[in-house]
């Protein structure tokens, strides 16, 4: 295989200042205003409205998209340093985060309209208003071309009738993209991406899931019942849907290992705290060697999952194919996630499985990085595909 393919020519580690500038503010905006109350939110199920809206301030929710509307312009490097950083405290706002980045602001800008742009994009990226990425359905999960979610086409307006599945940000969100079959016999080519607006006559949201993980972010079914969307509505030509999902999912696939890496992250340094605070049969609990074995292994395996989020990122940036890499950061790093937080609760002993110590709860949230953005399955299947093509 091509070293270029693989994205190591240049490949550099080193954080410039803006990175390191990036990853201080995400680190204390986490500290100072996400972890407190966030077990309430866990429990309660609380959407974090405040500190959503705090993130929109700081410029969080549109970090990638270009100043022109009304985005911080920076490159996908500061937006996982960012991610990272947040994931370690509060998974349910970094999702919130990543969807509104990764999925419907990349994807409007990459694919959308001028007109598309100002009117969405503008108060998306800057954090006035959230998004929705609407794919999943009751039968069709990771099997995107199985689209039961139909738009008619009625000439100058889509009629839109379905039902879209555990949709992140399905209640708080105004603006949702939408993927809808158009053309059945078109298959995968009769696929349609449309926005759609909250308040539309016929969109309606459904019942809100009681999670394990990720309590507070907020994740409903959402209806359609001839909903109409017009045409100046739809992304891309017609067709163009199943390439848009492809394509932008790709991109939140980092966003995602960005998130898995700073679980895993943030239990490590809470066990790694403990250990040194905690005193066993006489001594430090870090002066066990089982103890420091377990440590070792998380820090290095962690290491490993962020250099494959760091190296997916460096190569969207730098504009070549990190189709192959996303796959493998978010593959690895969910792994990791699970792994380093069950090992993080082992060490915390009984103190782990109580609410108070916080890596119950980053065990919980781990998990679903190993099924959202694809499943691990499919992320096997992505690789396989493209160490042969």
């Amino acid at each position: 295989m091509a070293t270029a393919a693989l994205g190591l020519e240049g490949l550099n580690f080193n954080l410039s200042e803006e990175h390191r500038a990036v990853q201080e503010a995400a680190r204390d905006f986490a500290h100072n205003e996400l972890l407190p109350g966030i077990i309430e939110r866990d429990n309660e199920a609380r959407f974090p409205a405040e500190q959503v809206k705090r993130m929109g301030e700081l410029g969080f929710l549109g970090m990638m998209v270009s100043p022109d509307y009304g985005g911080g312009g920076m490159d996908t490097v500061s937006y996982v340093l960012a991610m990272e950083e947040i994931s370690k405290v509060d998974a349910s706002a970094s999702v919130i985060m990543s969807v509104n980045n990764s999925l419907v602001c990349f994807g409007l800008e990459a694919y959308g309209t001028e007109e598309q742009k100002q009117t969405y994009l503008t108060p998306l990226a800057a954090g006035e208003i959230i998004g929705a990425f609407c794919l999943s359905e009751p039968e069709a999960g990771s099997d995107a071309t199985s689209q039961t979610t139909t738009a008619e086409d009625k000439g100058d307006y889509y009629l839109v009738n379905g039902t879209k599945n555990w949709i992140t940000n399905g209640n708080s969100s105004s603006v949702c993209l939408v993927i809808a079959q158009t053309d059945r016999e078109k298959k995968h080519r009769g696929i349609n991406c449309l926005i759609a607006e909250k308040g539309t006559p016929g969109f309606v949201v459904g019942k809100k899931e009681d999670k394990m993980g990720i309590r507070a972010s907020d994740t409903h079914s959402l209806l359609f019942t001839d909903v109409k969307i017009p045409k100046k509505n739809r992304i891309g030509e017609d067709g163009f849907g199943f390439k848009f999902a492809m394509s932008t999912l790709n991109g939140g696939r980092i966003g995602i290992a960005a998130q898995a890496l700073g679980i895993a992250a943030g239990a490590y340094e809470l066990s790694l705290k403990y250990a040194q605070e905690r005193k066993s049969f006489g001594k430090q609990l870090f002066d066990h060697q089982a103890i420091q074995f377990k440590l070792a292994e998380m820090a290095t395996r962690i290491e490993a999952a962020r250099l494959l989020v760091y190296k997916a990122a460096r190569i969207k940036d730098e504009h070549g194919d990190y189709v192959q890499a996303a796959a493998m950061a978010k593959l690895f790093a969910s792994d990791v996630a699970m792994w380093a937080t069950t090992e993080a609760v082992q060490i915390h002993g009984g103190y782990g499985y109580v609410k108070e110590y916080h890596v119950e709860r980053l065990m919980r949230d781990a998990k679903i990085t190993q099924i959202y953005e694809g499943t691990s399955e499919i992320q096997k299947l992505v690789i396989a595909r493209e160490l042969i093509r």
